[in-house]
């Protein structure tokens, strides 16, 4: 894989960068002593520990302290034929399940009944992730709402090592769905599961003006910083794309030096913003791929990556990159992420 190209003109900016405005050494750093180094320092019982071991030491950047995670829950959030329908094998769960262990994938994340389907198959294959909540696409007009599907003890018993959940942050809904996930992942953390949050904002009054600050990396930040307040045990968010959403929406609270001293534009600075607010990477943040655009795809996710890498999270998250292709091509754009983790030449910014 030829990175630079891949990179094209962004190549040698995103490679060479150096973080100022937050330096790295201020960070808690990825690496394979992580768990031991910065979670033996926690409150999480043995057994959250050892399934977050699992987890950080499965596929092929076991031991590396990244993780390459395959997301399905797709099905739900776009609907069956939105997501399956360019490659319908994978409305067949165990096709998933096949391509996370083609991709050498840390774990696949997907739906109760999905898991459920194929569990004494893949169980012990690769690490199961339940995401317990959905937004339901069948309403008319369309809502958007994460409303719970399963319950943290259906995750355990089929086997899971850990269970995932989505916040709109943001949204009406906020408010109830932030008190029904922290309730969830502390019954995952006394039965021994870990947590993964995906942080996501939610409100059509955050695009304005032709800006979409959905992505904006002061307002994900503060999303992360909620995340990681209700003790998830990673955060999964989309890679800032800008920043000042504070400001140029006129709610909240900020300060001036976010904008000032502790970030820039470039995009290695805005998502080490969204590290920051991870406790400053004690808790890892998975940045996700985002959606199949055709042959641009790879290049789309090996940039993603290196970003990720630089600015100092633990990996990616790639779903419909991965699964809206034949198989062989799916999983050697996962590897091409763990190319980027497993590179020593690619440092921390």
């Amino acid at each position: 894989m030829d990175i630079y190209q891949l990179l094209g003109d962004e190549a040698d900016d995103l490679l060479t960068h150096e973080c100022k405005a937050f330096p790295a050494d201020q960070l808690v750093l990825p690496g394979p002593d992580f768990l031991s180094r910065v979670f033996a320092e926690s409150d999480r019982p043995p057994a959250v520990m050892r399934n977050l071991a699992t987890l950080y030491g499965h596929g092929r950047l076991g031991g590396s302290g990244y993780l390459s995670i395959l997301p399905v829950d797709q099905g739900i959030e776009h609907s069956a034929a939105a997501s399956f329908a360019k490659n319908p094998a994978y409305f067949d769960p165990a096709n998933l399940c096949e391509l996370a262990l083609a991709g050498e994938c840390s774990a696949i994340a997907t739906t109760l009944g999905v898991l459920g389907a194929v569990s004494r198959r893949y169980v012990y294959r690769i690490p199961f992730i339940v995401k317990l909540n959905h937004n339901d696409f069948l309403h008319y007009p369309n809502t958007y709402d994460q409303v719970l599907f399963a319950s943290v003890r259906q995750a355990a018993d089929l086997g899971a090592i850990g269970v995932g959940a989505t916040i709109y942050f943001g949204s009406p809904e906020s408010d109830r769905q932030l008190q029904e996930v922290s309730q969830a992942f502390a019954e995952a953390h006394r039965m021994g599961l870990f947590t993964v949050l995906w942080c996501y904002l939610r409100n059509p009054a955050f695009k304005k003006d032709g800006v979409d600050y959905h992505v904006a990396a002061d307002l994900t930040g503060q999303a992360n910083h909620l995340g990681v307040t209700i003790e998830a045990d990673l955060i999964k968010q989309k890679q800032a794309e800008n920043n000042g959403g504070y400001n140029a929406l006129r709610f909240g609270r900020t300060d001036p030096l976010v904008y000032d001293q502790l970030t820039t534009d470039h995009p290695i600075d805005l998502t080490r913003w969204q590290v920051v607010n991870c406790y400053a990477g004690r808790v890892g943040l998975i940045n996700s791929g985002g959606e199949s655009k055709g042959e641009d795809d790879l290049a789309q996710v090996v940039r993603t990556a290196v970003i990720n890498k630089r600015a100092g999270g633990q990996g990616l998250i790639v779903g419909r990159k991965a699964f809206q292709r034949p198989m062989d091509e799916g999983a050697a754009l996962i590897r091409a992420v763990q190319d980027v983790m497993l590179d020593p030449n690619i440092t921390i910014a």
